[in-house]
């Protein structure tokens, strides 16, 4: 299993958990952005770049993403691609992405645009809070601690 990371938005102390969980529970963990990010040295963390464009980060989560991966995203149209494909998906914040949330989720961002196309200012999203990170940490966690069960019930 992987942990794809849309890391172009992915804010800083969340890819430090994830690196860190990367070494502790011995999962990949590849942060996909269209221009170059450091990544520690670590032989379950890489990152790949590619070209520069509108989604091109999207696409290749979603080519390369496996059901029973993981994607950390805020991006609602690639957590909706990348369920379907029966990947798990966290947003920044901590929150899990499901099949039955991800189309209200959906109508809210088209909403949005909807405004933001009319003049409407709507700013954008809130800086990362402690709670946000906690919320992050729980739900990956979580994730983490199934990824385990699984792993140790194929040994048997």
């Amino acid at each position: 299993m992987t942990i794809w990371v849309d890391a172009d938005a992915c804010p800083v102390p969340i890819k430090q958990m994830l690196f860190r969980a990367a070494d502790r529970v011995g999962v990949d963990v590849v942060l996909v952005a269209n221009h170059a990010i450091a990544v520690p040295r670590s032989k379950r963390v890489r990152f790949m770049q590619v070209a520069p464009g509108f989604d091109v980060a999207d696409n290749a989560i979603v080519e390369a993403a496996e059901a029973g991966d993981l994607v950390i995203s805020a991006d609602i149209e690639l957590a909706a691609e990348a369920l379907a494909k029966g990947a798990a998906v966290i947003g920044p914040r901590g929150e899990v992405f499901s099949n039955e949330s991800i189309r209200g989720r959906q109508v809210q961002r088209e909403f949005m645009q909807t405004l933001r196309e009319s003049g409407i200012a709507t700013g954008g999203p809130a800086p990362l809070h402690a709670r946000d990170k906690q919320a992050f940490a729980g739900a990956l966690e979580r994730w983490l601690n199934q990824y385990q069960r699984e792993q140790r019930e194929n040994k048997a």
